[in-house]
């Protein structure tokens, strides 16, 4: 994959405010690249920029997807989240009809 394709995703992430989440979808849409939803998990799984929020992209489930391995990622990322305001229902799902990031509601 091209560096502009990952560097097109980071800056869509870059731009989910505090507090709100976006799908592994959505951000792959708005980075007009439709249907790769896949590609933006490759993508922030190469992350090396810690000013990109990738902790607020999550599932179209409204959950944490599980990391491979020993990674403590899934906690960091729970943590990040909940600091920012962000809650888990019982069922550990983030509602998305409260955080989800509706980009042209905010500009």
């Amino acid at each position: 994959m091209t560096t502009s394709t990952y560097r097109d995703i980071y800056a869509v992430v870059s731009r989910i405010p505090r507090g709100k989440v976006a799908t592994y979808g959505q951000v792959a849409l708005l980075a007009n690249l439709p249907g790769r939803a896949h590609l933006v998990g490759y993508a922030l799984s190469a992350l090396t920029d810690p000013s990109v929020p990738w902790h607020r992209v999550i599932n179209a489930k409204g959950e944490i997807s599980r990391r491979n391995g020993d990674s403590d990622a899934d906690e960091v990322q729970r943590h990040r989240l909940e600091a920012e305001g962000v809650f888990f229902d019982p069922h550990w799902r983030i509602p998305l009809e409260l955080f989800r990031w509706c980009p042209y509601e905010d500009e």
